[in-house]
């Protein structure tokens, strides 16, 4: 049998994507893994973890330096994945050494540089030997461009996208990443913005991104092939950005301060910090998460013609995030193995798998992705921001949320909340004491959003809600000085409201500070209740105990 099975070896398998990669091709049952990397001794301690799972691959291990491939043709490869890194600076010395040893060559290379000139430099030989090469095998661009293959099928006309990547403070960090990342931190970086090419620092214009299942995040332009390939493959009018963060500001801003020094040319590279930088990261590595994420926009014109917004995103809970790289490699050695590329030649690793390929790589995985999409024309606050999902919500709801003219709805809610300082807020905010009120709530459209007026007996409590001015995704709702920030989510029978960050006046307030909050609408249908609009809103905090509490039914 493992005559029949096709050799394929993994180069940097001891790493940190290199090891996610083995364990994913571990599986097929038509393989023969060889794990290579310079140190035979990580390599062991890789095949045995990798035999605890009982593979149905046949594993293997050697000793391999991509810098010096001597041994690669001994190894018998089908294909070599080079997952080693760091691609930044180097040639296409490997590549060639592996198509000379009549081998598919696949990598996860996210080095601008090095991706660029790959198709020129490798087709011929490519052809030649009737082998495929393929770079980019990762999150940028393989998986980037998948998302946005599926989100923008059919459109006309794409105006801007942009990319944003964040590891989770916890996830492990190879020190070939962080030698990536600072060899273009601070450096130019050229980049497609308002419709030219134009130069901009690296790690510059630090603001925070919204990642939905993560909240906010600092991000900076990254260097990446998507610079190159998002305004080439897609046609792009205005933008094509693509950005990276890490998740503790104090991580993020202080590379950002660092990257002044090399764009004042100061230091010619932030590179020999790299191994400190990498141990000052774990030392901070507690104050931060396991969660990392991903999120992929669009806007332009779809099949109709009409203005579209969408996005993907991707969230990785418990450690999962280091997987999603080496996803797009998998999937793509899978298509090679199965013969659903075509035509051998050298080519970045774009249009060549799908995004459902792709994630079939992650499904045993708690890594959670969802696509969003909406009208940015479509009149009222929640339709515009439900988009498709707005038709699925029941008609009290969609009557009571409109947005385009003014409602008023009547009924009785129960109220709670603690007393001392909690009751204070109450009085001060015109919420209602503890106990049944006769109720009314007046949504009136309002300036592109809506004015809420609740009345309570003989309280009142007012706000304003309006879409987010740096997030169409989002709204905010203003109360005094205090101002919240949501997203919305759809569920059967009705609407969440996703509690996303929070500030007093224009002052961004920390997240760990802010209250708990649980709010709802929604209509059970008159098989399974009374047909009426229901609410209920909780909103509580770990020094107050629950600050106010209300559920009712309206019509």
């Amino acid at each position: 049998m493992s005559d029949d099975r096709r050799r394929i070896v993994l180069v940097g398998a001891s790493g940190v994507f290199g090891r996610r990669l083995a364990a994913m091709i571990a599986r097929w049952p038509d393989v023969v893994l060889v794990l290579a990397a310079r140190d035979l001794v990580r390599l062991e301690a890789v095949a045995a973890d990798l035999a605890k799972t009982r593979p149905a691959a046949k594993i293997e291990v050697a000793r391999l330096d991509r810098l010096n491939p001597t041994g690669l043709a001994a190894l018998g490869a089908w294909a070599v994945v080079d997952a080693a890194g760091p691609f930044q600076g180097q040639d296409h010395a490997f590549p060639r050494a592996v198509l000379a040893a009549r081998a598919h060559y696949v990598d996860l290379a996210d080095a601008r540089d090095f991706v660029a000139g790959f198709e020129a430099a490798l087709d011929g030989p490519a052809r030649a030997v009737g082998r495929w090469a393929i770079a980019g095998a990762s999150s940028t661009p393989a998986l980037s461009h998948a998302a946005l293959d599926a989100m923008t099928a059919g459109w006309t006309r794409i105006d801007r996208i942009e990319a944003a990547i964040s590891p989770g403070a916890r996830a492990p960090r190879g020190l070939s990443v962080i030698r990536a990342i600072l060899a273009w931190a601070g450096a130019p970086v050229r980049v497609f913005a308002q419709g030219h090419w134009t130069t901009r620092p690296g790690w510059s214009d630090p603001r925070r991104t919204a990642m939905p299942g993560l909240g906010r995040r600092w991000t900076g332009l990254a260097e990446t092939p998507d610079l190159d390939l998002l305004p080439a493959r897609f046609h792009v009018r205005r933008d094509a950005v693509f950005r990276a963060g890490l998740e503790l500001p104090i991580l993020h801003l202080g590379l950002w301060t660092l990257s002044l020094f090399r764009r004042a040319r100061l230091v010619p590279t932030l590179e020999p910090l790299a191994v400190l930088l990498g141990e000052a990261a774990g030392l901070v590595a507690p104050l931060g998460s396991d969660r990392g994420g991903m999120v992929v926009g669009a806007e332009g014109l779809d099949a109709d013609g009409g203005r579209r917004l969408v996005r993907w995103s991707l969230c990785a809970e418990t450690g999962a995030g280091p997987h999603t790289p080496a996803a797009p490699a998998a999937a793509t050695l899978r298509a090679l193995l199965d013969g659903r590329l075509g035509q051998p030649r050298a080519t970045p690793c774009v249009g060549l798998v799908g995004l459902d390929a792709i994630l079939d790589q992650l499904s045993d995985l708690p890594i959670r992705t969802q696509v969003e999409s909406q009208c940015p024309d479509t009149p009222g606050l929640f339709p515009r921001l439900l988009g498709e999902r707005w038709a699925t919500q029941p008609d009290l709801v969609r009557h009571a949320h409109g947005g385009t003219v003014p409602v008023t709805l009547a009924g009785r809610a129960r109220a709670r909340g603690a007393s001392g300082p909690a009751a204070l807020v109450r009085r001060l905010q015109g919420l209602p004491p503890t106990g049944l009120h006769a109720t009314t709530v007046t949504i009136t459209p309002a300036a592109g959003g809506e004015r809420w007026v609740r009345r309570f007996g003989a309280r009142t409590f007012d706000s304003r809600i309006a879409p987010a001015r740096d997030d169409p995704w989002t709204f905010e709702e203003t109360a005094g000085l205090l101002t919240f920030r949501f997203s919305v989510a759809s569920y059967p029978g009705g609407l969440s409201w996703i509690f996303e960050g929070w500030r007093l006046g224009p002052v961004p307030l920390p997240r760990a500070w802010a209250p708990r909050i649980r709010a709802r609408t929604f209509a059970p249908s008159s098989k399974n209740g009374d047909g009426a609009y229901r609410f209920r809103v909780l909103v509580a905090h770990p020094w107050l105990g629950v600050i106010f509490g209300y559920a009712g039914r309206l019509s």
